[in-house]
Protein backbone atom coordinates (compact mmCIF):
# COMPACT_ATOMS: atom_id res chain seq x y z
CA UNK A 1 0.00 0.00 0.00
CA UNK A 2 1.44 3.37 -1.04
CA UNK A 3 1.09 6.46 1.08
CA UNK A 4 1.07 10.11 0.11
CA UNK A 5 2.67 12.68 2.40
CA UNK A 6 1.61 16.29 2.79
CA UNK A 7 5.16 17.06 3.86
CA UNK A 8 6.43 16.00 0.41
CA UNK A 9 3.87 18.30 -1.22
CA UNK A 10 5.04 21.15 0.99
CA UNK A 11 8.66 20.61 -0.09
CA UNK A 12 7.55 20.56 -3.72
CA UNK A 13 5.80 23.93 -3.47
CA UNK A 14 8.63 25.46 -1.45
CA UNK A 15 11.23 24.48 -4.06
CA UNK A 16 8.95 25.67 -6.86
CA UNK A 17 8.52 29.00 -5.08
CA UNK A 18 12.26 29.41 -4.65
CA UNK A 19 12.83 28.51 -8.30
CA UNK A 20 10.23 30.99 -9.52
CA UNK A 21 11.85 33.70 -7.38
CA UNK A 22 15.30 32.93 -8.77
CA UNK A 23 13.97 32.82 -12.34
CA UNK A 24 12.33 36.23 -11.85
CA UNK A 25 15.59 37.65 -10.46
CA UNK A 26 17.61 36.22 -13.35
CA UNK A 27 15.06 37.57 -15.82
CA UNK A 28 15.56 41.13 -14.50
CA UNK A 29 19.35 40.92 -14.82
CA UNK A 30 20.01 38.65 -17.79
CA UNK A 31 18.29 37.17 -20.79
CA UNK A 32 14.93 35.45 -20.90
CA UNK A 33 16.38 32.03 -21.81
CA UNK A 34 18.43 31.76 -18.64
CA UNK A 35 15.43 32.53 -16.43
CA UNK A 36 13.43 29.82 -18.19
CA UNK A 37 16.25 27.33 -17.62
CA UNK A 38 16.31 28.20 -13.90
CA UNK A 39 12.55 27.63 -13.67
CA UNK A 40 12.82 24.24 -15.42
CA UNK A 41 15.69 23.12 -13.19
CA UNK A 42 13.81 24.17 -10.05
CA UNK A 43 10.75 22.24 -11.24
CA UNK A 44 12.81 19.06 -11.79
CA UNK A 45 14.48 19.43 -8.40
CA UNK A 46 11.07 19.93 -6.75
CA UNK A 47 9.69 16.74 -8.29
CA UNK A 48 12.81 14.76 -7.36
CA UNK A 49 12.78 16.02 -3.79
CA UNK A 50 9.06 15.39 -3.26
CA UNK A 51 9.44 11.83 -4.55
CA UNK A 52 12.47 11.22 -2.34
CA UNK A 53 10.91 12.32 0.92
CA UNK A 54 8.86 9.70 2.78
CA UNK A 55 7.33 9.65 6.25
CA UNK A 56 6.36 6.47 8.08
CA UNK A 57 3.99 6.47 11.05
CA UNK A 58 5.12 5.24 14.44
CA UNK A 59 3.57 1.80 13.85
CA UNK A 60 4.67 1.41 10.20
CA UNK A 61 7.69 -0.20 8.58
CA UNK A 62 8.42 0.58 4.91
CA UNK A 63 9.93 -2.20 2.80
CA UNK A 64 12.39 -0.58 0.35
CA UNK A 65 13.40 -2.44 -2.83
CA UNK A 66 16.25 -1.19 -5.00
CA UNK A 67 15.96 -2.38 -8.59
CA UNK A 68 13.70 -5.19 -7.43
CA UNK A 69 16.01 -6.41 -4.63
CA UNK A 70 15.38 -5.95 -0.93
CA UNK A 71 17.47 -3.07 0.42
CA UNK A 72 16.22 -2.15 3.91
CA UNK A 73 13.36 -1.41 6.26
CA UNK A 74 12.63 2.25 6.90
CA UNK A 75 10.64 4.04 9.54
CA UNK A 76 9.17 5.25 11.67
CA UNK A 77 9.70 8.92 10.92
CA UNK A 78 11.33 10.77 8.01
CA UNK A 79 13.51 8.93 5.49
CA UNK A 80 14.65 9.31 1.89
CA UNK A 81 14.75 7.06 -1.15
CA UNK A 82 16.09 7.39 -4.67
CA UNK A 83 13.21 7.91 -7.09
CA UNK A 84 12.85 5.44 -9.99
CA UNK A 85 15.61 3.24 -8.54
CA UNK A 86 13.97 2.60 -5.17
CA UNK A 87 10.36 1.69 -4.54
CA UNK A 88 8.20 0.86 -1.50
CA UNK A 89 5.80 -2.00 -2.33
CA UNK A 90 4.66 -2.62 1.26
CA UNK A 91 3.93 -0.57 4.36
CA UNK A 92 3.81 -3.12 7.18
CA UNK A 93 1.61 -2.35 10.21
CA UNK A 94 3.36 -3.64 13.35
CA UNK A 95 0.40 -3.13 15.69
CA UNK A 96 -1.82 -5.93 17.06
CA UNK A 97 -4.41 -6.77 14.39
CA UNK A 98 -7.71 -8.63 14.81
CA UNK A 99 -9.07 -11.01 12.19
CA UNK A 100 -12.46 -12.72 12.40
CA UNK A 101 -12.89 -16.15 10.85
CA UNK A 102 -15.50 -18.89 11.00
CA UNK A 103 -16.33 -22.41 9.90
CA UNK A 104 -19.83 -23.19 8.63
CA UNK A 105 -21.59 -26.58 8.59
CA UNK A 106 -18.48 -28.39 9.80
CA UNK A 107 -18.90 -31.90 11.22
CA UNK A 108 -17.60 -32.64 14.69
CA UNK A 109 -16.06 -35.96 15.72
CA UNK A 110 -19.55 -37.28 16.55
CA UNK A 111 -20.90 -36.07 13.14
CA UNK A 112 -22.84 -33.01 14.32
CA UNK A 113 -22.81 -30.00 11.94
CA UNK A 114 -21.85 -26.79 13.76
CA UNK A 115 -21.07 -23.16 12.92
CA UNK A 116 -18.15 -21.68 14.86
CA UNK A 117 -17.11 -18.01 14.98
CA UNK A 118 -13.68 -17.00 16.31
CA UNK A 119 -11.35 -13.99 16.55
CA UNK A 120 -7.61 -14.04 15.94
CA UNK A 121 -5.21 -11.54 17.54
CA UNK A 122 -1.85 -11.40 15.75
CA UNK A 123 1.15 -9.14 15.20
CA UNK A 124 3.94 -8.83 12.61
CA UNK A 125 7.29 -9.37 14.33
CA UNK A 126 9.49 -9.54 11.21
CA UNK A 127 8.27 -7.16 8.46
CA UNK A 128 10.90 -8.45 6.04
CA UNK A 129 9.56 -12.03 6.18
CA UNK A 130 5.95 -10.80 6.04
CA UNK A 131 6.73 -8.90 2.82
CA UNK A 132 9.02 -11.40 1.09
CA UNK A 133 7.99 -14.87 2.33
CA UNK A 134 4.29 -14.69 1.41
CA UNK A 135 2.41 -12.78 -1.29
CA UNK A 136 -0.46 -11.45 0.88
CA UNK A 137 0.09 -12.23 4.54
CA UNK A 138 -3.33 -10.96 5.68
CA UNK A 139 -5.20 -13.32 3.34
CA UNK A 140 -2.80 -16.15 4.16
CA UNK A 141 -3.50 -15.74 7.88
CA UNK A 142 -7.25 -15.78 7.28
CA UNK A 143 -7.12 -19.00 5.23
CA UNK A 144 -4.72 -20.67 7.67
CA UNK A 145 -7.06 -19.83 10.55
CA UNK A 146 -10.12 -21.25 8.79
CA UNK A 147 -8.42 -24.53 7.86
CA UNK A 148 -7.03 -24.90 11.39
CA UNK A 149 -10.50 -24.31 12.85
CA UNK A 150 -12.03 -26.98 10.62
CA UNK A 151 -9.32 -29.46 11.59
CA UNK A 152 -9.89 -28.86 15.30
CA UNK A 153 -13.68 -29.17 14.96
CA UNK A 154 -13.33 -32.50 13.14
CA UNK A 155 -11.25 -33.90 16.01
CA UNK A 156 -13.46 -32.65 18.87
CA UNK A 157 -16.69 -34.03 20.33
CA UNK A 158 -19.66 -31.66 20.51
CA UNK A 159 -19.87 -31.84 24.30
CA UNK A 160 -16.17 -30.98 24.64
CA UNK A 161 -16.59 -28.09 22.23
CA UNK A 162 -19.51 -26.60 24.16
CA UNK A 163 -17.83 -26.96 27.54
CA UNK A 164 -14.13 -26.51 26.73
CA UNK A 165 -13.85 -23.41 24.54
CA UNK A 166 -10.69 -22.31 26.31
CA UNK A 167 -8.97 -25.59 25.45
CA UNK A 168 -10.01 -25.28 21.79
CA UNK A 169 -8.76 -21.67 21.68
CA UNK A 170 -5.32 -22.70 22.97
CA UNK A 171 -5.10 -25.55 20.48
CA UNK A 172 -6.04 -23.21 17.62
CA UNK A 173 -3.45 -20.67 18.75
CA UNK A 174 -0.74 -23.33 18.72
CA UNK A 175 -1.65 -24.62 15.24
CA UNK A 176 -1.98 -21.17 13.61
CA UNK A 177 1.21 -19.91 15.24
CA UNK A 178 3.17 -22.85 13.82
CA UNK A 179 1.83 -22.10 10.33
CA UNK A 180 2.48 -18.34 10.43
CA UNK A 181 5.86 -18.37 12.17
CA UNK A 182 7.81 -18.68 8.86
CA UNK A 183 6.05 -15.49 7.73
CA UNK A 184 7.37 -13.48 10.69
CA UNK A 185 3.94 -13.31 12.34
CA UNK A 186 3.16 -14.09 15.97
CA UNK A 187 -0.32 -15.25 17.07
CA UNK A 188 -1.10 -13.62 20.41
CA UNK A 189 -4.41 -15.34 21.17
CA UNK A 190 -7.48 -16.96 19.64
CA UNK A 191 -10.97 -16.48 21.10
CA UNK A 192 -13.91 -18.72 20.14
CA UNK A 193 -16.93 -16.39 20.16
CA UNK A 194 -19.87 -18.67 19.47
CA UNK A 195 -20.75 -22.28 18.66
CA UNK A 196 -24.08 -22.71 16.85
CA UNK A 197 -25.78 -26.10 16.62
CA UNK A 198 -28.88 -27.15 14.60
CA UNK A 199 -32.23 -26.06 16.15
CA UNK A 200 -33.54 -29.64 16.34
CA UNK A 201 -30.49 -30.75 18.30
CA UNK A 202 -30.77 -27.70 20.52
CA UNK A 203 -34.37 -28.64 21.40
CA UNK A 204 -33.35 -32.22 22.13
CA UNK A 205 -30.54 -31.07 24.40
CA UNK A 206 -32.95 -28.74 26.19
CA UNK A 207 -35.41 -31.59 26.78
CA UNK A 208 -32.56 -33.79 28.03
CA UNK A 209 -31.44 -31.09 30.48
CA UNK A 210 -35.02 -30.62 31.68
CA UNK A 211 -35.44 -34.37 32.24
CA UNK A 212 -32.17 -34.48 34.15
CA UNK A 213 -33.32 -31.65 36.42
CA UNK A 214 -36.64 -33.40 37.08
CA UNK A 215 -34.78 -36.59 37.96
CA UNK A 216 -32.56 -34.71 40.40
CA UNK A 217 -35.60 -33.02 41.95
CA UNK A 218 -37.33 -36.37 42.51
CA UNK A 219 -34.19 -37.87 44.01
CA UNK A 220 -33.88 -34.94 46.39
CA UNK A 221 -37.58 -35.20 47.33
CA UNK A 222 -37.27 -38.93 48.00
CA UNK A 223 -34.19 -38.38 50.12
CA UNK A 224 -36.02 -35.69 52.10
CA UNK A 225 -38.96 -38.02 52.74
CA UNK A 226 -36.55 -40.72 53.91
CA UNK A 227 -34.92 -38.32 56.35
CA UNK A 228 -38.32 -37.18 57.66
CA UNK A 229 -39.42 -40.81 58.11
CA UNK A 230 -36.23 -41.55 60.06
CA UNK A 231 -36.86 -38.56 62.35
CA UNK A 232 -40.47 -39.65 62.89
CA UNK A 233 -39.22 -43.14 63.76
CA UNK A 234 -36.83 -41.72 66.33
CA UNK A 235 -39.64 -39.56 67.79
CA UNK A 236 -41.94 -42.59 67.95
CA UNK A 237 -39.32 -44.51 69.93
CA UNK A 238 -39.03 -41.58 72.35
CA UNK A 239 -42.80 -41.39 72.87
CA UNK A 240 -43.02 -45.16 73.33
CA UNK A 241 -40.67 -45.06 76.28
CA UNK A 242 -42.21 -41.87 77.69
CA UNK A 243 -46.06 -41.80 77.54
CA UNK A 244 -46.20 -38.55 79.51
CA UNK A 245 -44.32 -36.79 76.74
CA UNK A 246 -46.82 -38.19 74.21
CA UNK A 247 -49.73 -36.85 76.28
CA UNK A 248 -48.10 -33.40 76.55
CA UNK A 249 -47.43 -33.35 72.82
CA UNK A 250 -51.03 -34.27 72.00
CA UNK A 251 -52.40 -31.62 74.34
CA UNK A 252 -50.10 -29.00 72.86
CA UNK A 253 -51.18 -29.86 69.31
CA UNK A 254 -54.85 -29.63 70.31
CA UNK A 255 -54.26 -26.32 72.05
CA UNK A 256 -52.39 -24.79 69.11
CA UNK A 257 -55.04 -25.91 66.65
CA UNK A 258 -57.86 -24.35 68.66
CA UNK A 259 -55.87 -21.19 69.36
CA UNK A 260 -54.72 -20.39 65.85
CA UNK A 261 -57.70 -21.46 63.78
CA UNK A 262 -60.54 -20.90 66.31
CA UNK A 263 -62.38 -23.93 64.92
CA UNK A 264 -64.18 -26.92 66.40
CA UNK A 265 -62.07 -30.06 66.59
CA UNK A 266 -63.84 -33.41 66.89
CA UNK A 267 -61.74 -36.14 68.47
CA UNK A 268 -62.72 -39.64 69.59
CA UNK A 269 -63.60 -40.13 73.25
CA UNK A 270 -60.85 -42.71 73.56
CA UNK A 271 -58.29 -40.06 72.62
CA UNK A 272 -59.69 -37.71 75.25
CA UNK A 273 -59.42 -40.39 77.88
CA UNK A 274 -55.86 -41.16 76.78
CA UNK A 275 -54.93 -37.48 77.09
CA UNK A 276 -56.36 -37.48 80.65
CA UNK A 277 -58.28 -34.23 80.25
CA UNK A 278 -60.95 -35.25 82.75
CA UNK A 279 -63.53 -36.48 80.29
CA UNK A 280 -65.75 -34.44 78.01
CA UNK A 281 -66.34 -31.75 80.64
CA UNK A 282 -62.64 -30.96 80.92
CA UNK A 283 -62.29 -30.78 77.13
CA UNK A 284 -65.31 -28.46 76.86
CA UNK A 285 -63.90 -26.18 79.55
CA UNK A 286 -60.57 -26.05 77.75
CA UNK A 287 -62.26 -25.11 74.48
CA UNK A 288 -64.41 -22.41 76.09
CA UNK A 289 -61.36 -20.95 77.86
CA UNK A 290 -59.44 -20.67 74.60
CA UNK A 291 -62.46 -19.08 72.85
CA UNK A 292 -62.85 -16.49 75.63
CA UNK A 293 -59.15 -15.66 75.41
CA UNK A 294 -59.44 -15.03 71.66
CA UNK A 295 -62.51 -12.81 72.17
CA UNK A 296 -60.67 -10.66 74.74
CA UNK A 297 -57.78 -10.18 72.34
CA UNK A 298 -60.11 -9.00 69.56
CA UNK A 299 -61.69 -6.41 71.89
CA UNK A 300 -58.31 -4.97 72.78
CA UNK A 301 -57.49 -4.35 69.10
CA UNK A 302 -59.18 -1.09 68.01
CA UNK A 303 -58.86 0.61 64.61
CA UNK A 304 -56.57 3.67 64.67
CA UNK A 305 -57.62 7.12 63.58
CA UNK A 306 -56.77 8.11 60.04
CA UNK A 307 -54.65 11.23 59.62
Amino acid sequence: MRKSSSFAALIFFVIIGIGVGLAFAVYNTTAYGESTLVAIISFVIAIFASLSVKIADQWDKAVVLRLGKFRSLKGPGLFFIIPVIDEIPYWIDTRVITTTFKAEKTLTKDTVPVDVDAVLFWKVLDPQKAALAVADYTSAISWASQTALRDVIGKTMLSDMLEGREKISKELQKIIDERTEPWGINVISVEVKDVLIPPALEDAMSMQAQAERERQARVILGDSERQVAEKFGEAAKTYTNNPVALHLRAMNMLYEGLKENATIVIVPSTVVETMQLGGMAGLTALTMGIGQENANKQKEIKPGKQE
